[in-house]
C-alpha cells in the first residue's frame, strides 16, 4: 500500500510526492496512516508547508478550455471558404481598377464575419455570467487554528473543515463526521443525500457510491458537519480528470461540415467554368484582359456571396426569437444542428426531474392513503432540533398540520447506527414517542403493527407480508422510511434509545425526486417531431425506471453501465439503436454511448447539469444545459435553457428547422440559378462574337440579385418539412442543381435567339434584353422553390420577401429607361419585348414548379 511509503517532513524541503496514494488507497487506511503519508496533522499545515505545497502541486483548480481574446475570435470568422474567396475576388478586382466591384463585395464579407461575432461574442458572455459553482474560499486548519482561504491555494495534505452549504473543494477523506449527509448527484446521478461516516472502508468496485468515507469536488454538503483531509487537489480529483478531457475544442458541427461541403461543391464547378469561359474568350476574341475581367466578373456572379450572411442572419435571427424564450445560444450553428437532431439524450436528476425531493405517497401497512402516518411524520419532523435533512423538509412542505397541540417532552437524534430518530411529545397528559426511520430498523423495535384502527400483534408469518409492502415501493423507485409509534405508560422528563422498543408500525413514507410537469409533454412532442428521447443517468435503475415510466419512455429492461464495460463498440452499436434507458453509468460511459450513436449516423443531443455530464455533453453534436447546472455542464453546452420547463425544447427544435428550411431556400435557389448560368455564360461564348454581358452589368446584375434574398430570413416554412429532422444532404441539392439548372438555360437560350433572330439586336440590346431576363427569372423563382406547395395559393411568402422580390424586378425593368442606362451600357428595348419577357417567365415559373413536384414526389423535401 502506498501508505507504506512515508516521506520525509517538510523541514527538510521535502514535500510528499504527487499522487502519494489513490483515493482508493485513502478510503482503506487509519487516520494515523493518512496523516503520516500526507506529513501533516489535525491542527493542520503551516503557512510554510501549505505554500511549498502549492508550488509543488499547482493550484487547486479544474483545466478550462483556452479563452480567445475578442479580435482572435474575430479574425477566426475570416476563415469561411466564402469568405476567403470573396477576398480574393475583391482583391483581383482591385488589382483591375474594379472599385466598386471590390467594395461592394468587401462589404458583404465584413457584414457576413460583424454578424456572426457579434451574436457568438454576446451569448459567450452571458454564459460566462451565468457560473455559479464553486464559492470562492474553503475553511481549512492552519497553524492550528480555523481559517478561511481560496479555493484555488488547497494542497494536499490540508485539513478542512465542512457544514451544510459547504461545496466540496477537493478529493478528501473524512477523518471525523457527524450526522453527515453529501448531495452526489452532479457527480453521480443518484437524486437523494448520500450518507457519509469517516470509518475505513474496502471498496469491492471502482463506484464512488462504495467510497462512503470520502467526498468529491463539486459535491456539496447537505446536513452535518465533517473533518476531513484533503488527498487530491485540482487535475487528480475526478472533477479535474473531467476537466482536463474537455480542454479541446468541439470541433466542426455536422452544420458547419454541411455548409463547408456546399460551399467547396460551388467553388470547384466555379473554378472550372470560369477557367472554361477564360479560355473560349481569349481563343476567340484574342483580347485576354477583357476575357479576364469578363471570367472574374463571372466568376463573382457565380459564388453564393451571399450564403454566410444568408446564414448568419438565419441564425442570428434564431438566436433572438430563442432569446425571447429564455434560452441562451453559446454557439450559432448549434440552433440548426438541435434542428436536425433525431436522438435527444438526458440526464435524469435534474433535467427529466425537479431535482429535490418530494413525499409522494403517505400509506398504512398495506399500501392505502393514511393521513394519520402523515400526522404522526410531521411530528417526528416538526420537533425534530438541528438542521433537517431533505426527508423532513419534504414531509413539512407537504402540508401544514395541527401539531401546536403536542407538546414536546425530548427526542433521540439521528445516528448512523440506528437509522432512525423519534420525538417525544405530550397530549392531554400522555407521553408519545414517534419514530421514522429505515424500514428495517423500525421493524426490528416493533412488536405490533396498526391497521384501520386495530393493532394486531406482528406474528412471524405475517413480518414477511408487511416487509413486501416496503420493498414494493423501493422496487417502484420511492425512497421508502417506516414511521410507529408508542404510547409511554411510564412518563418521564428524558427518554433513552432503551425506549425505542415495544413500538406499533404505523405505515410508511414514500419519496421521490418527481419528474417535472413539462417533462412528458415536451417528451411526446419531440416524439412527434421525430426526435427520440434515450435517458442516460448515473442513478439506479429501479427509481430511473419509476421516473421513465412517468415520462412515457420504456424503460423496463435498462441497460446497467456493468454491462456496458464487457459490450465491444460493434455490440453497443446494436443496442444503442434498441434500448432507451441506460442506468448506473459513469461520466464516460454516457460519452461512449453518445460517440456511438454518431458513429450510427445519428445527429445526437444531450441534455444535462451535471459534473457527470459534461463529457457526454461535448462529445454531443449539441449540448444542452439550464442555468443553475455546474460551471464545467455549462462551459461544455451549446445551449443554455434558463427556465425549469423542457417545453422550450419543442420550441428550439422547430426554430431550428425554420433556420435550416430558409438557408436551404437560399442554397437551393442559388446553386441552380448558378448552375444555369455557367450553361449559358459557357454557350453565350462559343457563338457570340462579343461578350454576352459586360462586367459592369454582371456585377450590377449579381448586385441585385443578392438584395433580393436577404428578405429570405423572415420567410415562414412549410409544416410538412418541420415534421422530420433535416440533416445537411449536399448529394440532395447536387441533385437539384442539375435537375433545375438547365431549365434557366433552356429560356436563357431562348432569349438569346429572339433577340438575334426577331429583334436582330446589337450589343447594347444584347445586353439590355438578356441582362433584364436573367434578374427577372432569379429573382422571381425563390417564390416557386421556397416551397413543395402551389405557390401563392396554397404557400405564401413573408411580406419582406414578396416586397424585395418585386421592388428589385421593377428597379430592373426601369433601369435602362434613367441616366444610368448609358454608363451601364443599357438602352431601352422595344415594348415587344416586354411582351415577351413576361411569356418566358410564365413559361419559365410553371415549368420549374411542375419540374419542382415531381422532384419532390421522387426525392422527397430533403
Amino acid at each position: 500500500m502506498a501508505v507504506n511509503n512515508h516521506i520525509r517532513g517538510i523541514a527538510g524541503n521535502e514535500v510528499p510526492r504527487k499522487m502519494v496514494m489513490s483515493i482508493f488507497d485513502a478510503a482503506r487506511s487509519t487516520v494515523d496512516e493518512l496523516l503520516s503519508a500526507y506529513q501533516t496533522r489535525l491542527a493542520g499545515l503551516s503557512f510554510h508547508e501549505a505554500r511549498q505545497r502549492l508550488e509543488h502541486y499547482g493550484p487547486n483548480e479544474p483545466s478550462r478550455p483556452r479563452r480567445h481574446t475578442a479580435i482572435f475570435q474575430f479574425l477566426v470568422k475570416f476563415l469561411n471558404p466564402l469568405v476567403i474567396v470573396l477576398i480574393i475576388i475583391a482583391v483581383a478586382s482591385l488589382f483591375f481598377g474594379e472599385k466598386v466591384n471590390a467594395l461592394i463585395v468587401i462589404l458583404m464579407a465584413l457584414l457576413s464575419v460583424i454578424l456572426a461575432f457579434i451574436q457568438e461574442y454576446r451569448a459567450g458572455r452571458e454564459a460566462e455570467q451565468l457560473s455559479e459553482m464553486i464559492r470562492a474560499t474553503a475553511t481549512v486548519y492552519r497553524q492550528g487554528r480555523i481559517r478561511d482561504i481560496k479555493i484555488r491555494e488547497i494542497v494536499p495534505g490540508d485539513i478542512i473543515y465542512l457544514a451544510a452549504g459547504d461545496m466540496v473543494p477537493a478529493d478528501i477523506r473524512l477523518l471525523s463526521c457527524k450526522d453527515l449527509f453529501v448531495n452526489e448527484a452532479s457527480l453521480t446521478g443518484e437524486s437523494f443525500p448520500i450518507e457519509k461516516s469517516a470509518e475505513p472502508v474496502h471498496p469491492r468496485s471502482a463506484a464512488l457510491s462504495e467510497l462512503t468515507n470520502c467526498v468529491f469536488m463539486g459535491s456539496s454538503v447537505v446536513t452535518g458537519t465533517a473533518t476531513g483531509l484533503a488527498v487530491q487537489t485540482g487535475l487528480a480529483t475526478r472533477f479535474g480528470e473531467l476537466s482536463r478531457r474537455l480542454v479541446t475544442g468541439r470541433g466542426e458541427t455536422r452544420f458547419d461540415r454541411g455548409v463547408k461541403e456546399f460551399t467547396w461543391l460551388m467553388v470547384r464547378a466555379m473554378s472550372v467554368m470560369v477557367v472554361v469561359i477564360f479560355a473560349i474568350n481569349v481563343l476567340g476574341r484574342h483580347r485576354m484582359v477583357d476575357a479576364f475581367l469578363f471570367s472574374l466578373s463571372v466568376a463573382v456572379g457565380l459564388t453564393p456571396e451571399m450564403l454566410p450572411m444568408i446564414v448568419t442572419i438565419n441564425l442570428s435571427r434564431g438566436a433572438i426569437a430563442m432569446a425571447r424564450k429564455k434560452v441562451i445560444v453559446k454557439r450559432l450553428s448549434s440552433i440548426q444542428t438541435l434542428g436536425a437532431m433525431d436522438i435527444l439524450c438526458m440526464d435524469k436528476t435534474g433535467t427529466l426531474t425537479l431535482d429535490k425531493v418530494v413525499l409522494e405517497r403517505y400509506c398504512d401497512v398495506t399500501g392505502q392513503e393514511d393521513t394519520s402516518v402523515l400526522l404522526l411524520a410531521y411530528i417526528n419532523s416538526f420537533y425534530q432540533t438541528g438542521l433537517k435533512n431533505l426527508l423532513d423538509q419534504a414531509i413539512l412542505k407537504h402540508s401544514r398540520l395541527p401539531v401546536r397541540k403536542y407538546r414536546k417532552i425530548d427526542e433521540l437524534p439521528f445516528d448512523f447506527s440506528r437509522k432512525l430518530m423519534s420525538v417525544v411529545v405530550e397530549q392531554d397528559g400522555e407521553h408519545l414517542l414517534v419514530t421514522k426511520g429505515a424500514p428495517e430498523e423500525v421493524f426490528k423495535r416493533c412488536t405490533h403493527y396498526e391497521l384501520d384502527s386495530e393493532i394486531e400483534p406482528m406474528e412471524p408469518l405475517l413480518i414477511a407480508d408487511l416487509q413486501a409492502e416496503y420493498r414494493a415501493l423501493s422496487s417502484q423507485g420511492f425512497r421508502v422510511l417506516a414511521v410507529a409509534y408508542r404510547k409511554l405508560q411510564k412518563i418521564k422528563m428524558s427518554y433513552s434509545r432503551e425506549d425505542e422498543r415495544d413500538l406499533i408500525l404505523k405505515g410508511y413514507l414514500a419519496f421521490l425526486d418527481p419528474p417535472k410537469k413539462t417533462a412528458r409533454r415536451a417528451i411526446e412532442l419531440l416524439r412527434e417531431l421525430g426526435v427520440n428521447c434515450k435517458v442516460l443517468t448515473g442513478d439506479n435503475e429501479l427509481v430511473t425506471r419509476k421516473i421513465c415510466r412517468d415520462v412515457g419512455l420504456d424503460g423496463q429492461e435498462p441497460v446497467l453501465g456493468d454491462r456496458l464495460d464487457e459490450l465491444t463498440d460493434e455490440e453497443l452499436r446494436s443496442i444503442v439503436e434498441t434500448k432507451a434507458v441506460f442506468t448506473r453509468l459513469t461520466p464516460f460511459q454516457k460519452e461512449r454511448i453518445i460517440q456511438v450513436l454518431r458513429q450510427n449516423g445519428h445527429t445526437v443531443g444531450f441534455l444535462g447539469d451535471g459534473i457527470n455530464d459534461a463529457p457526454a455533453l461535448h462529445r454531443s453534436d449539441v449540448g444542452i444545459s439550464v442555468d443553475n447546472a455546474v460551471d464545467i455542464a455549462k462551459e461544455s453546452a451549446d445551449i443554455i435553457l434558463l427556465e425549469k420547463s423542457l417545453l422550450v425544447l419543442e420550441h428550439g427544435v422547430t426554430e431550428g428547422r425554420k433556420i435550416f428550411g430558409n438557408i436551404i431556400k437560399y442554397i437551393k435557389m442559388g446553386s441552380s440559378s448558378n448552375f444555369g448560368n455557367m450553361f449559358s455564360m459557357t454557350g453565350a461564348s462559343l457563338f457570340l462574337p462579343f461578350l454576352p454581358m459586360t462586367p459592369v452589368q454582371i456585377l450590377l446584375n449579381n448586385f441585385l440579385y443578392d438584395v433580393s434574398q436577404v428578405a429570405i430570413p423572415t420567410d415562414a416554412v412549410d409544416e410538412e418539412y418541420l415534421r422530420k429532422p433535416r440533416p445537411w444532404n449536399v448529394q440532395a441539392i447536387r441533385r437539384f442543381m442539375v435537375t433545375i439548372g438547365p431549365i434557366s438555360s433552356i429560356f436563357d437560350f431562348l432569349t438569346f435567339g429572339i433577340l438575334l433572330f426577331v429583334f436582330h439586336a446589337d450589343p447594347s440590346l444584347f445586353h439590355t434584353g438578356w441582362f433584364l431576363e436573367s434578374l427577372c427569372t432569379q429573382t422571381l423563382v425563390i417564390h416557386v422553390i421556397r416551397t413543395s406547395r402551389i405557390p401563392f395559393l396554397e404557400s405564401r411568402p413573408s411580406r419582406p420577401l414578396l416586397v424585395t422580390s418585386f421592388l428589385i424586378v421593377a428597379t430592373g425593368l426601369v433601369l435602362p429607361f434613367t441616366f444610368m442606362a448609358k454608363p451601364l451600357g443599357f438602352v431601352p428595348p422595344p415594348g415587344a419585348y416586354f411582351a415577351m419577357l413576361c411569356g418566358i417567365l410564365m413559361a419559365y415559373l410553371l415549368l420549374v414548379h411542375g419540374v419542382k413536384t415531381w422532384f419532390v414526389r421522387r426525392y422527397g423535401l430533403d
